[in-house]
């Protein structure tokens, strides 16, 4: 088969879950626009449906909804798709809705109203490094600590031979942290090393990947012995890595 002959690459898929249908609209024109297919779910449980038909490339997730409720559809994604990168769009613009949204595994939040040109450059930014990680070159082997082993190659952690779930960015927090045992690191060199320089976000990114982080590899979250806070500087991982 010759190169001209060869099939255009497909579109990423997004999936929007949004009430508010001229909010809707207008999403659907700028990202069709930029080149993605779009499909949308008004209602909170039909959303779950559509995660339970298929894998997305990106879901953009309001949070207010008739049915179930943004961080209910999260939680339904988390669980079944933990790789797959969220924004999560509301009107709610209060910080604890903001940091509760990054809890339960948001890569992005956006508070209503919004820039469609800005919105569009995060659905780029992130499904760009989403195709970065599949074309970049594996590391060789894992990383081991205590019972847990990272595999580099697959993306994956596992303890005791059991999948433990992880979001892109708290893979490759974890991933970093790992590789420099023993360093202190404040949360903005973090944002800087793992999220990039590119990244349009804030610090208290980093707490709540690093919280989620402890829930799955701390004996006890509440008292870490891994993942340490180092007051007035930030975290750092204790443990040398195999």
């Amino acid at each position: 088969m010759s190169p001209h002959s060869l099939p255009a690459p497909t579109p990423p898929h997004l999936l929007l879950v949004e009430d508010d249908d001229a909010i809707a609209d207008a999403l659907r024109l700028h990202l069709e626009q930029a080149g993605y297919r779009l499909h949308r779910e008004a209602d909170g449980r039909l959303a779950m449906a559509a995660i339970d038909r298929q894998r997305w490339d990106l879901v953009l997730l309001d949070l207010m909804l008739p049915g179930a409720d943004g961080w209910d559809v999260c939680r339904h994604l988390r669980a079944r798709h933990p790789e797959v990168p969220v924004i999560m769009l509301s009107a709610r613009s209060a910080e604890a809705h903001r940091v509760l949204g990054l809890e339960l595994g948001a890569d992005d939040y956006l508070a209503k109203p919004f820039s469609m040109l800005e919105l569009v450059a995060r659905v780029r930014a992130l499904l760009r490094r989403v195709e970065q990680l599949r074309s970049a070159p594996a590391p060789a082997g894992e990383l081991r600590f205590g019972d847990f082993r990272l595999d580099t190659v697959r993306r994956e952690l596992r303890r005791a031979g059991e999948a433990v779930p992880l979001t892109l960015r708290e893979f490759d927090l974890l991933h970093f942290l790992v590789r420099h045992p023993g360093q202190a690191f404040s949360r903005a060199e973090l944002l800087q090393r793992v999220w990039g320089a590119g990244f349009d976000g804030y610090e208290h990114t980093v707490n709540s990947h690093i919280n989620r982080l402890r829930q799955k590899i701390e004996a006890d979250p509440r008292e870490p012995r891994r993942i340490v806070t180092i007051w007035g500087v930030g975290y750092r991982f204790e443990g040398a890595a195999a």
